[in-house]
């Protein structure tokens, strides 16, 4: 009989053989998706030469004879339907006599436990009933080999807690959960992206990591949810409106030491080693040249180690770009971003966005941060070639989403983007023209929602502005 103490390693067959385990009605329904267990699969697949793999913590409050799980519900009954599903579609086709037995013991303990518990959320019965034909379609498929169900059962280990006091197992749940909101999405990437370096790059996991916690948090979560993500998602076509835990996929790619020689990975992988091979020759003793991975926003991520250079990379060059376009005086001379001196016009732009009296609102700093992303955006692609009536351009853009509408929230710069969207223009594009080629609207006055209140459209500062560039009528 598997015993169960205060703390204990388990396998995933020594918890789910546990006695008396059950879901409190306190506990929130069945939440988890196809995702998770599509998730849950891959890291099976990934991580199959390992002698053991964690998969998490339970936490459970011995209430008499009773487990009752209070921490881990979503990924225990996700294991046990996946185990259930290997019982029924490939337990009699099993050459493993080991496994059988495994299988048979845990039958008996999966069974009692799901005739025992009832769920009367229709929200668990739903997930419940579609994750299990998920787990049947992935374990009845030929490449799911009796090597993949010995992983799971016997070498997926979860870190399982028992309380006895119920207002402890809450207190101990609460200050798992406080570390979990602490842990920001970035910090999520981290911890999957040092899973990912090769096997040789060891050595360079500890100055990654110096790098990595140098640079402080709050910027390294501005830099994924106001730049990073928002760009890459809108470059695609795709909504954009938060970053979170459940956003991270978009910074996971392909590990090229382990995906095979697939014909859109050979570009990566080509580059990924030109690039170690010319920094480390005799010749860079010499010259003391250095070669930089060629980054671009909207790229496939690399796993592991150039995730950490993308990271860094593009941490230095939006916060060069925002800090030249943020931190002017009051002396009128022209704007310098990025080595290029900006046009007068130009430069009249970015002081205005940095000095009229509305641009600290919040409707405005909204509509400010997707002029900065479109500006980051295209000098990533074209660097600074006609930056100037880039900026033109794209503060006509941004800006006609202020001016017509009352109120701007997430929603509205979202919406505003997917109908309007420049950063599909800017991906697709070849040449900085085709940039500037787009075709504007003018602004009518009868569609100024912004100044509809104060009753003087034509005072507006940002409206003399479009009035200078004959945006406006």
């Amino acid at each position: 009989m598997t015993e169960c103490t205060d703390k204990s390693i388990l396998s995933v067959r020594q918890l789910l053989k546990l006695k008396n385990v059950t879901i409190p009605p306190y506990q929130r329904p069945y939440k988890w998706t196809l995702k998770n267990v599509s998730h849950l699969f891959l890291d099976m697949q990934t991580h199959q030469d390992k002698s053991a793999y964690r998969l998490g913590s339970v936490v459970f409050h011995a209430n008499g004879e009773q487990l009752d799980i209070v921490d881990g519900q979503q990924r225990t009954l996700t294991l046990m339907l996946a185990v259930r599903a290997i019982i029924t579609n490939r337990l009699e086709k099993l050459e493993r006599k080991d496994l059988r037995v495994q299988l048979l013991e845990l039958k008996i303990s999966v069974d009692a436990f799901m005739k025992a518990q009832k769920f009367g959320s229709e929200i668990s019965q739903i997930n419940l009933h579609q994750n299990y034909l998920e787990t049947e379609r992935l374990v009845s498929r030929s490449d799911f080999t009796e090597e993949h169900i010995d992983f799971l059962l016997n070498k997926c280990q979860v870190v399982v807690f028992k309380l006895d006091d119920i207002s402890e197992a809450f207190q101990f749940f609460d200050s798992q959960n406080a570390r979990g909101r602490d842990l920001e999405p970035h910090d999520l990437l981290k911890a999957f992206h040092l899973r990912e370096f090769s096997e040789h790059e060891s050595e360079l996991k500890a100055g990654t990591v110096a790098h990595w916690e140098n640079l402080p948090s709050d910027e390294l979560a501005e830099l994924f949810a106001v730049y990073l993500y928002r760009i890459r998602q809108w470059a695609q076509g795709k909504s954009a409106r938060y970053f979170g835990k459940n956003q991270v996929d978009e910074f996971k790619g392909v590990n090229l030491d382990k995906v095979g020689f697939f014909p859109y990975a050979e570009s990566l992988r080509i580059t990924h080693h030109f690039v170690d091979d010319y920094n480390s020759q005799y010749q860079r003793k010499v010259d003391g040249q250095k070669m930089t991975f060629p980054f671009y926003l909207d790229q496939m991520v690399i796993n592991g180690r150039r995730f950490f250079e993308m990271a860094e990379h593009y941490q230095r060059q939006v916060s060069h770009i925002v800090a030249s376009e943020h931190d002017l005086d009051d002396r009128p001379h022209r704007v310098v971003i990025e080595g290029e001196m900006l046009s007068e016009t130009a430069s009249t732009i970015i002081r205005l966005l940095n000095s009229y009296p509305a641009r600290t609102r919040i409707g405005d700093r909204y509509v400010r941060s997707i002029f900065d992303c479109a500006v980051v955006f295209y000098l990533d692609k074209f660097g600074s070639q006609q930056l100037s009536a880039a900026i033109e351009k794209l503060f006509i853009w941004a800006f006609t989403c202020r001016i017509q509408q009352q109120v701007v929230q997430v929603a509205t710069i979202d919406n505003y983007i997917l109908e309007n969207n420049v950063f599909r223009i800017i991906k697709e594009s070849t040449l900085p023209s085709d940039v500037l080629r787009i075709a504007l609207p003018t602004v009518k006055a009868a569609d100024n929602k912004n100044n509809r209140r104060a009753g003087n459209a034509s005072g507006d500062l940002l409206v003399k502005q479009f009035e200078a560039m004959k945006y406006y009528e």
